[in-house]
């Protein structure tokens, strides 16, 4: 059965529906390791026979440095490990190779020997040790573990990701990966979501960041998106992709895995480290010229107690023990160097939330760090319903590459651009995606963007002491103002804005108070 590279993701659904019949019961969070693992070890196979095929023509010709009529010598040249390595190929060993699965679908050991290929190939290409996924042996799959990994072998088989699948698309292999990651974060539900950011929002920051060279940091990089959009950016843009150095730290050593893996398959290399980012920080030197991140949303129980008092990322103060969201923005803060952008996604509650989170905000924008607020459209997210928001953070407001923007925030309401992605499902179009990012473009004063100007409904540019008279709530909504057709909407909004703010503050005094009591009633004996 051959798939024909279909346009408009039809090829991506096509697999991802065939792979979905052959899973049976297997949870998705397990199933996701084997499935992506295959997918990587067929490109990785496909990348080797396009070189090795590439070689043998050129042993050939009698025009080229490797021509040869010795058969021992032609054999020699096919095999050295240096001609793969040069061109950014992994080698991969005979009993490795597609071929030899394909050849041996129907064995019944057949999960033994895909793990042994792995250990293989790891020991042929030291820099993939640890991160190829081995225990297709005695997976859950169980039963019948042997017809799923035979049907996703017989797959896997009729893709050419090396040619592109005849579809004109170069990086079709990459399509069916972050397609199959998305469809396991929606699978997987709120846990598996953890690794996976819509495609359309990493775009946008990335667009907004422009990270052409430096340093690119992600401290919660999941799956490792936020790196691929900014190598696909940076060669869109012409620029070169040597000239970045990538950080990151993922928690989950699965999810790790798939992220070095994803990496790889682009050619991408990255100092990527397993641990929780704000309690066992792997990168405590870094300062980093770009940020790029999702951080889980509203996290509690994240590990308040374990923070030393003297711990520099903390110096705006201790966030609540019940929300990790400013202890994540303040790490990010910290890991900025002097003339540093961030972007980042938060949960809307994060722009006006009051008590601790309202004092660590004050300082964070009378410190002149808030660059930009943008509100984004609702359910835009797989795996939550929570409505969300970008952060833009600056430390070089004054003294960066673009213009000197001391005391200035630039808010968005971006909350009306979208399109609709299915029946619960919004997403943001390469339209939407472009005038947000030329909007900040022309904030920072990008030679290459338009003048701006304040647009009502949409964009405004206020400075710290305006945000202060609001209490330093950030929300885009209060600052833009509103069209005339929406503004009975927004005036609605404003005002239980404002009202949950407060709500919230009555809530925060009201646990602040109960754990007071408790306290004096220990104290007491009781």
């Amino acid at each position: 059965m051959a798939i024909a590279g279909d346009s408009n993701g039809e090829l991506e659904k096509k697999l991802w529906e065939t792979a979905e019949k052959l899973r049976g019961p297997v949870d998705p969070s397990e199933y996701k390791d084997f499935a992506l693992g295959l997918l990587f070890l067929k490109s990785m196979s496909d990348s080797f026979e396009a070189r090795r095929q590439e070689l043998k023509k050129k042993t050939h010709d009698e025009g080229s440095r490797y021509y040869t009529e010795d058969e021992k010598e032609r054999e020699y040249i096919l095999s050295d490990k240096d001609e793969y390595n040069r061109e950014n190929v992994f080698y991969i060993p005979e009993e490795a190779r597609w071929q030899y699965f394909v050849n041996n679908a129907t064995d019944p050991q057949i999960g033994k020997k895909i793990d042994d290929a792995m250990r293989a190939i790891e020991d042929e290409n030291p820099r993939l040790k640890g991160i190829l996924p081995k225990g297709y042996s005695r997976s859950s799959l169980s039963d019948n573990s042997s017809d799923a990994l035979e049907g996703l072998i017989n797959l896997f088989a009729d893709l050419d990701m090396e040619a592109g699948n005849g579809d004109g698309d170069e990086d079709v292999f990459g399509r069916i990966y972050e397609y199959f990651i998305k469809q396991f974060a929606m699978e997987g539900g709120q846990k598996g979501g953890e690794f996976y950011t819509p495609k359309s929002v990493v775009e946008l920051m990335v667009e907004i960041l422009e990270p052409y060279e430096g340093r690119i940091f992600d401290p919660f990089s999941g799956s490792g998106g936020m790196f691929v959009q900014s190598q696909k950016f940076i060669e869109s843009h012409g620029g070169n992709t040597d000239k970045i150095s990538i950080y990151g730290q993922e928690i989950k050593e699965s999810t790790l895995q798939i992220s070095k893996m994803n990496l790889y398959l682009r050619g991408l290399d990255g100092n990527i480290k397993q641990g929780d980012s704000i309690l066992n920080d792997q990168h405590k030197g870094l300062e980093a010229d770009y940020i790029l991140t999702n951080p889980p949303f509203n996290m509690s129980e994240w590990g308040k107690d374990q923070i030393a008092d003297d711990d520099p990322r903390f110096k705006y103060g201790m966030p609540p023990s019940n929300n990790a969201n400013y202890a994540f923005i303040q790490h990010m803060i910290h890991h900025l160097n002097n003339t540093g952008l961030a972007a980042t996604v938060m949960a809307n509650g994060a722009m006006s939330a009051q008590n601790s989170e309202g004092k660590i905000r004050k300082g964070i924008v009378e410190d002149d760090l808030l660059d930009a607020v943008i509100a984004l459209p609702k359910e835009l997210f797989y795996t939550t319903p929570i409505p969300a928001c970008i952060f833009v953070f600056s430390k070089g407001k004054d003294s960066d590459s673009y213009r000197d923007r001391s005391k200035e925030t630039l808010f968005i309401d971006a909350t009306n651009l979208y399109e609709s992605a299915g029946r619960t499902q919004n997403q943001l179009n390469e339209d939407h995606i472009q005038k947000i990012a030329e909007t900040v473009r022309s904030f920072h004063g990008d030679e290459d963007a338009n003048d701006y100007t304040d647009i009502e409904g949409f964009c405004k540019v206020v400075n710290t002491e305006e945000i202060s008279e609001n209490r330093y709530i950030v929300t885009p909504g209060r600052y833009v103002g509103t069209k005339s057709e929406d503004e009975d909407d927004k005036m609605f909004e404003n005002q239980m804005e404002t009202l949950s703010a407060e709500l919230r503050e009555k809530f925060a005094e009201s646990n602040n108070l109960q754990e007071k009591i408790e306290k004096t009633l220990q104290e007491a004996g009781f």
